[in-house]
């Protein structure tokens, strides 16, 4: 994985998040200020095809947000979703602490934010909205998997 803005000034870094951002639905209410401190807190990475971002049954420390390209989400060799550009993984262990309950693999080769468990508490802080937005997509995740165990 390469992060990046290593190298350029902060301020060019942090808009280019902010661009990045403002293509996120989860983020499209959010004001300036908002995104100027999700910005502070992320951290743009590539990542290449066939990388493993999560494991499932292993302890999860980062939530991340696609920003182009597309992952594989593997609950079981019969259960399988890919995410898109503006979907987002990872929350449910920052949530709870319980280890990742899916492995994700990157189907293509990604561009991804990611925010650590220590910034990720500071960030549903920063944008209490988020909550709720996590809080839906998790309802609808659940709602998924009933309905595919009922048949």
């Amino acid at each position: 994985m390469r992060l990046i803005g290593d190298f350029e000034g902060f301020r060019t870094a942090r808009e280019e998040k902010i661009r990045y951002l403002e293509r996120v639905p989860i983020f499209e209410a959010c004001s300036l200020r908002q995104l100027r401190a999700v910005a502070d807190i992320a951290k743009v990475v590539e990542v290449p095809e066939r990388t493993i971002l999560t494991r499932q049954g292993e302890p999860g420390d980062e939530f991340f947000i696609i920003i182009d390209g597309t992952a594989l989400v593997t609950l079981s060799m019969h259960k399988r979703h890919r995410l898109r550009p503006g979907e987002f993984f990872g929350e449910m262990s920052l949530l709870d602490g319980e280890p990742r309950s899916a492995t994700v693999k990157a189907e293509t080769d990604l561009r991804v934010l990611v925010i650590s468990r220590v910034n990720f508490w500071q960030l549903l802080r920063e944008v209490p909205d988020l909550t709720q937005k996590m809080l839906v997509n998790l309802t609808r995740r659940i709602r998924e998997l009933e309905t595919n165990l009922t048949g």
